[in-house]
């Protein structure tokens, strides 16, 4: 199995969590394991606290590891890894979405809405579709020749071509 990984990109508020909530179970009816890796710009809290792991945080841990019986969350306090090295701690997705990464290499899916953008932020070369409330007229960029657009609830469609690249990239 080849994983393929795929950014969800956009600008700051344009509803990229939003599409990726809408687009999950989607994936998951066609039978995807699918994993999500994103960027805090902000230094997130990544326990409650008061909590015993929260505790440890404060008393200076390197690492902590929180765990159930159907769950579990590993905390690192140490400088980021690459984005590769991330996508390697989700050996069993079968599909990587990565949320943002506008300027990356990785193959996106652009989120474009009304009142938020009317430009292309990412680079045509990497781009393979786009979501919008926009028509193709509108839009105040040249260059979308040839890349797919799809309407902000047009999911289980989006969700189709998602697959068929996951497919082809198999077979490639």
């Amino acid at each position: 199995m080849k994983q393929y990984v795929l950014a969800i990109s956009g600008v700051k508020n344009s509803g990229k969590t939003t599409l990726i909530t809408k687009l999950l179970p989607e994936l998951k009816k066609r039978g995807l394991r699918v994993a999500v890796i994103k960027h805090d710009g902000h230094d997130f809290e990544p326990d409650v606290p008061g909590t015993d792991s929260w505790k440890y945080a404060q008393a200076g841990v390197d690492g902590t590891c929180v765990f159930s019986a159907g769950k579990y969350m590993v905390i690192k306090y140490a400088p980021t890894p690459s984005v590769e090295e991330l996508i390697k701690t989700f050996p069993e997705a079968e599909l990587i979405l990565l949320e943002g990464f506008k300027y990356s290499e990785y193959p996106k899916i652009e989120v474009i809405r009304k009142g938020n953008s009317a430009r292309l932020v990412c680079d045509p070369k990497n781009l393979l579709g786009i979501v919008t409330d926009y028509t193709s007229e509108e839009l105040e960029w040249k260059n979308t020749c040839g890349i797919p657009f799809f309407g902000l609830e047009e999911t289980e469609q989006l969700a189709d071509y998602i697959m068929g690249q996951y497919i082809s990239l198999q077979r490639g």
